[in-house]
């Protein structure tokens, strides 16, 4: 089985270092940074397969490593967030996380949460005998997670990729909340959670150049996604 390592960028480094710990006894190898511009420069030299990123860090906090680190990287980024509160979560997921844990966090929690990540990112990329898969105007590299759009490149995080491919897949079907909270972020839908909500709104926003995609919401149901194609031959 291949190592997967783990960036964790948090300036409690009594914490850090008891995670790092605690994760490198599940076959996870750990580096640790203390501010966000140590974590930045590894990211531009190390391969590291997912960051655990605090919010509050000194220098540039949370929201602005991850908004730097979204400039050069798709690496998934599972946000650790203090405060708990729908502001955090929400900015976090805009600005591209892949999903966020509050603390204080079981850490058998923050484990089967790195591991769904990880599994649902290799999975991704093993599952197609293709190497793209396009409906419409949109194609989708299945190797590099890029997309295009109308042959203009949109980016997407990995997390989004996968939503808008899953949607794909279940082109005109009503798919729910729950469904995507298990098949995407590999948990059970949570109450008031709005981590679905907030992929789907940056998918909307980023594909919102094209009018024949729609994501349809349906309320209390789920979502639908319509892609005109040109039928004329």
């Amino acid at each position: 089985m291949t190592v997967k390592k783990i960036l964790i960028i948090d300036d409690d480094q009594a914490l850090a270092e008891l995670l790092a710990e605690y994760l490198s006894s599940d076959s996870l190898e750990c580096d640790i940074a203390q501010d966000g511009y140590t974590g930045l420069d590894k990211l531009r030299h190390d391969k590291i397969d997912l960051v655990l990123l605090d919010v509050m860090l000194p220098g540039i906090d949370g929201f602005e490593t991850l908004k730097q680190l979204r400039q050069f990287s798709k690496t998934p980024v599972l946000m650790l967030t203090a405060k708990g509160d729908d502001f955090d979560r929400i900015l976090g997921l805009e600005l591209g996380a892949d999903d966020y844990l509050p603390k204080p966090f079981n850490h058998r929690e923050l484990l089967a949460r790195i591991k769904a990540i990880l599994r649902r990112f290799e999975y991704a990329q093993q599952q197609y005998n293709t190497d793209s898969t396009q409906v419409g105007n949109l194609i989708l590299d299945h190797n590099s997670h890029n997309v295009r759009l109308n042959d203009q490149e949109v980016e997407l995080t990995g997390t989004e990729f996968q939503f808008l491919l899953y949607l794909i897949e279940h082109l005109s079907q009503l798919v729910s909340k729950e469904t995507l909270s298990q098949q995407i972020l590999g948990r059970e839908l949570m109450q008031f959670d709005r981590s679905i909500d907030m992929h789907i709104s940056n998918l909307r926003k980023k594909l919102k150049s094209d009018e024949s995609i729609q994501i349809k919401t349906v309320r209390g149901a789920g979502y639908r996604l319509l892609i005109e194609t040109n039928q004329d031959a």
